[in-house]
């Protein structure tokens, strides 16, 4: 089954990184996905997608007993994880490719900078580093240069 059958909006995709974490019964979904996101997802949202996932083998539902109440807790399975793992993957790949033109690479150690980058003249140069503490560790190796 393909990513994009199964998935149609964004809040599929923060319910299926929710089950990432651990198992959840739908309230508990529902109530996630309202904190974190200041959204709400009704359950005709939740419930037939968690049934859908079912149908597919990625996920699998367990009785959990909390006092008189029993709730279903769903879970991914060896399936789901490796479903989850390729969609957000492919995710991953398409944010990366969205924001790399934004990107800075870090004058000293290579890392990447979204935004903020601290700039440091260097050599009549602007440089662009992580931190001021990169920018002095580079100036330091470079026996001053500004």
């Amino acid at each position: 089954m393909e990513g994009r059958s199964l998935l149609t909006d964004f809040s599929r995709f923060y319910v299926l990184l929710l089950l990432y974490e651990g198992g959840k019964h739908g309230y508990e979904i529902m109530s996630s996905i309202e904190k974190r996101l200041g959204r709400t997802a009704s359950p005709s949202l939740v419930y037939p997608f968690l049934k859908l996932l079912e149908e597919h083998g990625f996920v699998e539902p367990s009785a959990d007993n909390v006092g008189r109440k029993t709730r279903t807790v769903y879970s991914l399975t060896a399936a789901g994880v490796q479903f989850c793992d390729r969609l957000f993957s492919q995710f991953t790949n398409i944010v990366s490719s969205a924001i790399e033109p934004s990107l800075q690479v870090c004058a000293h150690c290579g890392c990447r900078v979204y935004k903020d980058a601290y700039i440091q003249r260097v050599r009549g140069e602007d440089l662009a580093f992580c931190c001021k503490y990169c920018a002095r560790s580079f100036l330091r190796g470079t026996k001053g240069g500004a």
